[in-house]
């Protein structure tokens, strides 16, 4: 009986090849996209789960409160861990860790025994304490994770790192000389090699250094629990200890500890602690070790991934509705010799099952073969294990299941209660119920589809923003220069002036940063007559007197750093327009030749406001424009050097550069970017997010289309004899395709109606993650109407057109 079944299941799918092929490919296209979307959800949710004991660890934060506003952020000074741990028992053991702030990529110098010196830059540094590999697990291929950092001079690199510098030779205990603009240049002993963890962690390492290094001592030696927050800290907690009861401990050790300092600063801080698994998309803070991951994307992908299954799973219901009364002689002559109603059931079942697991072994075969396509796209490290993913994979299967009876359900029910005798006498056509059913599914069909389509739009609209806004400062044709090393600071006032003789160079400058980049340095500055009471938060960065000019940054009032005023070193100060009215001023011009002032350990220090410059974005869209001043030095401690090119012939340029840069360092390999090219990777996650969404909207497009496409020819086909009929009556081919095509596309109008409130409304709270951000025109809606319609009539049309062009003669010749 069973082999019966798939029989006649199989005649049944090669019958109807067409609707079997746009039934199994689309439910295994919405499976593939669910299942490649899951992988990458299950990524971001498996952060760091991978550590011994880590439901013990967490992370320490620091809530700045001032003026009844809170900045949460993932940071603390460095005393903080210590006198933590000799405060609360609770605490079984702490470490800290301190980013390369200062450094986009370190430089790693190594002489091989032959006197060949090798020279490489490295991202991804930190500096940590000895206890680092003890609070938090790393699975080590050489060397030892208890004792790697112990000794000053350390230096732990991860397997990629080894193999790059070293090859195939251990590295353990060879010497690398380093150089860091935020810890100075050394020599380094390789301790340790790490390998990849299991699961992706919010501490991305590339290497990481030991604390006790005499250059690192400047910031881990600090004693001040008020400021200088710039470390991560960790702490491992005792088993069982209440972490919310230890954590209502903090604000009393805070008064006792650091009270007198925050008062006389001028805010009050919190401490928090976060569980370690959740520092990647639950810590709330804008920033971290690494970019933290977003909760709304989530949000936002695993909608995608529901609603694009659920367009596969509406096509693959509403063809099996179509297609039943197709069926009904055969149910007939099946019922008259003698087929029970429960057989019926299972037969028609078992064929919308049969569909489902084609589909689902289908889906397998695309998910596997578009793994690292997607991984690409998302700029994740995805991977498709049949052993790791097992659960996963049986979801999909149980749902691939439960839509196959689903789809097979209202068929099979519908079909086995027809009558015999009204069958064989041609009395059955669709029911009201199964035509309404099936038009709901197709307007379901069309507001996922057209909300994916504005949303698409929409985002695509505010990258175009987010890349043509004015920025307040020239960011086309500056060619960054990372000075790491002793060597390259000292060069630096002989490579400018030799680059300034370059006729394909406008202006060169330096600077300790540079817009686009995290600058961890700020000042509390107040004007005279106020007090630390009244400070505002200022960033600030030291720059050379050309600096401002080669980015371009205009000037408000006052005056700009120029060599003609060598004495603006001494305690003078340029504060853009939004310092001038945060600090209090009446006005820029008013600013001018005043003083703002700041207290630290008990001593004023003053600073003379020469010039004001207009506002401009040193941090990228997401964040409004904050107080922000220059100090100029002439010393060689700047961290880069950036030159405007005058001509577009950049590769002429970099040459030129490369060339001057050889003569100077030869030791020394020439490194570059391009600063514009470095603020809009602040947009990364925004951009793959962008490309996400548009990638899947046209996949749901394609979906829908396929189902539409389905339904039009079973409509075509269930009214050929009308159609004959009309134009044996004089109806013309125009007549016809839009009989066929009204009805649909009144569907798909229906569908972009009640999409587009939906997704404004989402949409717009996706854009408050911006502070600078496009309107929502109504244009987009418009637009997505014309092509959702377009799309629609496209699809209907070449199925309307066909029936319209048949020779009425051969549909009607059986009447």
């Amino acid at each position: 009986m069973i082999k019966n079944y798939f029989k006649i299941a199989w005649r049944n799918l090669m019958k109807n090849k067409v609707f079997s092929f746009i039934n199994v490919f689309g439910l295994s296209v919405g499976l593939t996209c669910c299942m490649l979307i899951a992988l990458y959800l299950y990524n971001e949710l498996s952060y760091d789960s991978y550590h011994k004991n880590v439901e013990r660890i967490f992370q320490l934060g620091t809530t700045f409160v001032k003026e009844g506003k809170e900045d949460r952020t993932p940071n603390t000074p460095a005393p903080m861990a210590k006198a933590m741990q000799m405060e609360f028992p609770e605490i079984e053991n702490g470490t800290r860790l301190l980013k390369m702030f200062a450094d986009d990529r370190t430089l790693f110098q190594y002489t091989e025994p032959n006197g060949n010196l090798r020279s490489f830059f490295e991202t991804k540094g930190f500096v940590a304490d000895s206890t680092f590999f003890q609070v938090l697990t790393y699975k080590f291929k050489e060397g030892d994770a208890a004792t790697a950092l112990l000794n000053p001079n350390s230096i732990v690199i991860n397997e990629a790192t080894a193999g790059k510098i070293f090859g195939k030779e251990s590295p353990i205990n060879k010497t690398l000389f380093i150089s860091s603009s935020t810890i100075g240049d050394a020599d380094y002993k390789v301790t340790g090699v790490f390998t990849e963890a299991p699961n992706p962690s919010h501490i991305d390492a590339g290497f990481i250094l030991s604390a006790g290094s005499a250059s690192s001592n400047g910031f881990y030696g600090q004693n001040d629990l008020a400021t200088n927050n710039m470390f991560y800290t960790y702490f491992l907690l005792k088993p069982g200890t209440d972490a919310k009861k230890l954590e209502a401990k903090f604000p009393a050790f805070i008064d006792k500890r650091a009270g007198a300092n925050l008062k006389a600063m001028g805010f009050y801080k919190k401490q928090f602690l976060t569980p370690v698994k959740d520092v990647h998309l639950y810590a709330n803070t804008s920033s971290n070790v690494s970019p933290p991951g977003s909760v709304t994307y989530l949000y936002i992908l695993g909608s995608i991934a529901l609603f694009t299954l659920l367009i596969a799973c509406v096509n693959f219901m509403n063809l099996s509705t179509a297609r039943s009364s197709k069926r009904a002689a055969e149910v007939g002559v099946r019922k008259v010799l003698g087929a029970e109603k429960t057989s019926l059931i299972r037969q028609f079942i078992g064929e919308s099952v049969m569909m489902s697991i084609i589909a689902f072994v289908f889906a397998l075969i695309f998910t596997k073969a578009l793994v690292p396509l997607f991984s690409r796209l998302s700029a994740k490290e995805i991977f498709f294990s049949f052993q790791q993913h097992s659960v996963l994979l049986a979801g999909f299967l149980l749902l691939a299941l439960l839509t196959g009876l689903l789809a097979g359900s209202y068929p099979a029910f519908y079909l086995s209660s027809f009558q015999p005798i009204k069958v064989l006498k041609g009395k059955i056509t669709n029911s009201l119920a199964a035509n309404s059913l099936r038009k709901g599914l197709v307007v379901f069909q069309f507001v996922i589809s057209a909300g994916l389509i504005v949303a698409s739009v929409i985002i695509n609209d505010q990258m175009q923003y987010l890349r043509n806004k004015d920025l307040g400062f020239e960011k086309d044709q500056q060619v960054v220069i990372p000075l790491r090393s002793g060597v390259a600071k000292n060069i630096y006032p002989a490579l400018k002036e030799e680059l300034r003789k370059n006729s394909q160079i406008e202006n060169v400058g330096a600077s300790m940063y540079y817009p686009g980049i995290v600058n961890p340095s700020d000042m509390p500055l107040y004007k005279e007559g106020d007090n630390m009471n009244s400070a505002k938060r200022t960033f600030m960065n030291w720059v050379d007197a050309s600096f401002l000019q080669t980015l371009g940054i205009k000037t408000a009032a006052g005056r700009l750093f120029s060599p003609g005023y060598p004495a603006d070193t001494n305690l003078r100060m340029i504060l853009n327009e939004e310092a001038i009215r945060k600090i209090g001023f009446k006005n820029n011009q008013d600013a001018v030749g005043k003083n703002v002032s700041m207290d630290w350990q008990g001593q004023t220090y003053r600073w003379e406001i020469v010039g004001v410059v207009k506002d401009f974005h040193f941090v990228d869209l997401h964040s409004t424009i904050e107080p922000y001043g220059f100090q100029l030095i002439n010393n060689q401690s700047f961290n880069y050097l950036v030159a405007h090119a005058k001509t577009n012939n950049m590769g002429s340029v970099l040459q030129s550069i490369a060339k001057t840069w050889k003569q100077l360092n030869p030791n020394e390999p020439f490194e570059y970017t391009f600063l514009n090219d470095d603020f809009q990777k602040n947009y990364e996650a925004d951009n793959r997010l962008a490309g996400i969404v548009r990638n899947f909207t046209i996949i749901a497009i394609l979906i829908s289309c396929l189902g539409l496409f389905g339904l039009a020819t079973f409509s075509a086909e269930q009214r050929t004899k009308e159609i004959g009929v009309r134009k044996v009556l004089g109806a013309s081919v125009d007549n016809v395709v839009g009989l066929l095509s009204k009805e649909f596309l009144k569907l798909v109008f229906i569908g972009i109606l009640i999409a587009s409130p939906v997704t404004w409304f989402v949409m717009n709270k996706w854009l408050q993650d911006f502070a600078y951000r496009t309107n929502i025109s109504w244009l987009v809606f418009v637009i997505t109407a014309l092509i959702a319609i377009g799309i629609a009539l496209l699809t209907i049309s070449f199925q309307a057109i066909k029936a319209a062009l048949a020779n009425p003669v051969k549909s009607l010749r059986t009447e």
